[in-house]
């Protein structure tokens, strides 16, 4: 199963939009944070997470996604709600705090919640496997059509909720697909430091479900294979496990001295950013024009412009909001 050309303009236009959308968000969220980093200065205070280079697992597994189905996402999830089709309008004013966000500027860059597209994330490890397995049970008792995404990280594997839902999701035959995002590094800690088996797709055997692994960081590929789980997820075989192999071009958080990462690591990474290689293998193939590709990444800077100044000139919610929509 192959892109077809519009779906790989799409790709292309949703991964420039994401790693763009993050160099405007990295600029704004440094400023008051230097000479010496300290996270709650600056108009976006706390952790931020970026998503670059991980762009083609969310556009290879949201390409076969529509509105009626749910992603769960993590801490790292720009990237899964761009290509989710979560509105960059609202995400945006989310992540500056401003009342015109998703939640009214509550939850902040880890916990976007868009209910119109059917996405949530939270910055709890593991924690979206759970609800991912509740949405997928609940349309299999309601007889809806949908199915559900849940991303996590290679590091969130080796919780335990993790075992549990996918153990859940094995036996009740759950229309779901779990995608786990290995970039290699769970914070500072490498995978083969924490994790007992070099590829997390042989856990499936334990569950009686498919197992799949994808190596290179390509969109094409995890179409293909994400493709044939969604399909069969609809059709009601059940569960997949699939690990995509994939980079993690920042640090963990931003002000992360990567001092942990060996020497030359981040370069090799850079000489393989998937933006440029995905750009030169639309051209090889015939499949876009320079001038297609020039106003695809018009279209993106246009939206995140829009985006950023939505946010920036939004207010922020006044005082006494902050006891509304909680739990009292």
């Amino acid at each position: 199963m192959q892109p077809d050309r519009d779906q790989k303009h799409w790709m292309y236009e949703r991964m420039v939009v994401s790693r763009r959308f993050e160099e405007r968000i990295e600029k704004i969220y440094l400023e008051g944070k230097t000479p010496a980093f300290n996270m709650a200065n600056g108009p976006i205070p706390g952790e931020m997470h970026l998503s670059n280079g991980q762009e083609p697992v969310a556009v290879g597994v949201c390409a076969h996604l529509s509105a009626d189905d749910t992603v769960t996402a993590t801490h790292r999830p720009h990237h899964q709600a761009i290509a989710k089709g979560v509105d960059l309008n609202k995400m945006a004013a989310e992540i500056f705090g401003k009342a015109t966000g998703l939640s009214g500027g509550r939850g902040g860059h880890m916990h976007l919640f868009d209910a119109s597209v059917n996405f949530a994330c939270s910055g709890i490890v593991g924690q979206g496997c759970g609800p991912a397995c509740g949405a997928a049970l609940s349309r299999k008792m309601q007889g809806k059509p949908g199915v559900a995404v849940a991303f996590l990280g290679e590091g969130a594997v080796n919780q335990g909720a993790f075992h549990e839902t996918m153990n859940l999701a094995a036996l009740w035959e759950l229309p779901v697909v779990f995608v786990v995002e290995d970039n290699a590094w769970g914070i500072s800690v490498a995978k083969c430091d924490s994790t007992s088996v070099p590829r997390n797709d042989v856990r499936a055997a334990a569950y009686g479900i498919p197992g799949h692994f994808i190596e290179g960081n390509d969109p094409y590929a995890i179409f293909d294979v994400v493709g044939e789980a969604i399909k069969r997820a609809r059709e009601g075989a059940g569960p997949t496990l699939i690990e995509v192999e994939t980079y993690r071009l920042a640090g963990h958080f931003m002000g992360d001295a990567e001092g942990y990462r060996p020497e030359g690591e981040k370069d090799a990474l850079f000489a393989k950013d998937p933006i440029p290689a995905l750009r030169e293998r639309l051209l090889a193939d015939a499949d876009a024009t320079e001038a297609d590709l020039d106003t695809i990444e018009a279209r993106a800077r246009g939206e995140v412009d829009e985006a950023i100044a939505f946010a920036l000139e939004s207010e922020y919610a006044p005082p006494e909001d902050a006891l509304t929509a909680v739990y009292a």
